[in-house]
């Protein structure tokens, strides 16, 4: 029996705007790799995304096509709803193939089967697990046809989620709390980063007394000491000592729905310098909440956050956020809005963001963050945990 999360309806809803953003790229066909894409569409949820696979969609199919290795077909009957004939596995000599054989000579006879072998063709040219090699391969396959490039064709159509894909995302902020009071509770002068790390993980796969963890897109991030100015570390096996600040950035993962989470701590008593650069990004952050509502840019919601720091003679040129919810390793973004100057991206009710408007300096580093999404009336974060700078 299929063990998809959501009904039949959710996915009916998510193929036919699909294929209505089809239509209007004039598209006789999209193959869709990114692995999140692919769960939008179906369902199909494995850890098998470092071979290659996608679904296909045509306008004249009810349903998508699932392509992938033929160990993997039984996870696409277990994870789907697809019927067999939907279900199309490649033999496994197609798998790093000591002969000239590749998965996208496959491919390419799916889609002559489908008809569309002559047809204009969308490939995520820029999504992880679609390499160049798979480009080259079905192009020289399929000379008659021309493809279009449609990346972010998808991310668009998920930006706003269903009440249901919401309800995952706030089960994933229960577990985002759990975990970041775990790390916090961890971190002290002499115990190892790793056993920090361990009570994080466990705590993310732990989850609540009603719903257990999945695994994240993005391990938990933990730079300390020197190096919280450099956000994407992760953890070694020093002792934390006294004088260390530590960043912990991590997120829940409820059926593949994020909730990230960061907040910054000290070791000990935080010098005036890292207690007021975490006051101005707490003041920040709240003033870019307060400004996020329906009909307002993206970029406005930055400007909301770079206005009230600057009146601390502190700017910032990154983006402070981004569109997520849905996803796979390497990462919880979809790709599509970012919070920052210039993106003129007008937030919608059920838009969701991981806004995370950090300072990290040579030295030292301060973070937080907050998922939140758009309601009717402004932005509502997913987690309750305090917003301030923590000491152990």
């Amino acid at each position: 029996m299929s063990q998809t999360v959501f009904d039949t309806a959710e996915y009916d809803r998510r193929i036919a705007r699909t294929k209505a953003r089809m239509e209007e790229e004039g598209l006789d066909a999209a193959v869709v790799s990114d692995p999140a894409n692919m769960n939008y569409l179906t369902g199909y949820d494995g850890w098998s995304f470092y071979v290659h696979q996608a679904v296909i969609l045509t306008p004249d199919r009810d349903e998508p096509v699932w392509v992938g290795r033929q160990m993997d077909a039984t996870g696409a009957r277990a994870t789907t709803r697809l019927t067999e004939e939907s279900i199309r596995p490649y033999s496994d000599d197609h798998v790093q193939s000591p002969r000239d054989l590749h998965p996208m000579d496959f491919f390419a006879d799916v889609l002559r089967d489908l008809g569309v072998d002559d047809g204009r063709i969308g490939l995520e040219m820029d999504a992880y697990y679609f390499t160049a090699k798979s480009y080259t391969r079905i192009r020289d396959n399929l000379p008659e046809a021309e493809f279009e490039d449609i990346t972010l064709l998808v991310n668009w159509v998920r930006i706003k989620k269903s009440d249901a894909e919401l309800k995952y995302m706030q089960q994933a902020a229960r577990i985002s709390e759990n975990a970041m009071q775990a790390g916090l509770d961890a971190i002290g002068e002499g115990i190892p980063e790793y056993e920090a790390a361990e009570a994080i993980y466990s705590a993310l796969i732990d989850g609540t007394d009603e719903y257990g963890g999945d695994y994240p897109a993005i391990v938990p991030l933990m730079p300390s000491g020197d190096y919280t100015g450099t956000p994407h570390l992760t953890w070694t096996d020093r002792p934390f000592e006294n004088g260390d600040p530590v960043i912990i950035e991590l997120s829940g993962c409820r059926h593949r729905y994020h909730s990230p989470l960061a907040r910054t701590t000290f070791v000990g008593d935080p010098p005036e310098e890292i207690a007021e650069t975490a006051e101005i990004v707490v003041e920040g952050m709240e003033a870019a909440l307060d400004a996020a509502e329906p009909g307002v840019t993206a970029e406005r919601v930055e400007k909301a956050w770079r206005d009230t720091i600057a009146k601390h003679g502190v700017e910032k040129k990154d983006r402070i956020g981004y569109s997520m919810g849905l996803g796979y390793p390497p990462d919880w973004g979809e790709h599509t809005a970012s919070l920052r100057p210039g993106d003129e991206t007008v937030l919608e009710e059920n838009m969701t963001f991981h806004t995370i408007p950090g300072l990290w300096f040579d030295d030292f580093g301060v973070e937080l963050s907050e998922t939140f999404r758009i309601t009717s009336t402004g932005a509502e974060p997913l987690a309750d945990f305090p917003r301030r700078l923590f000491t152990a």
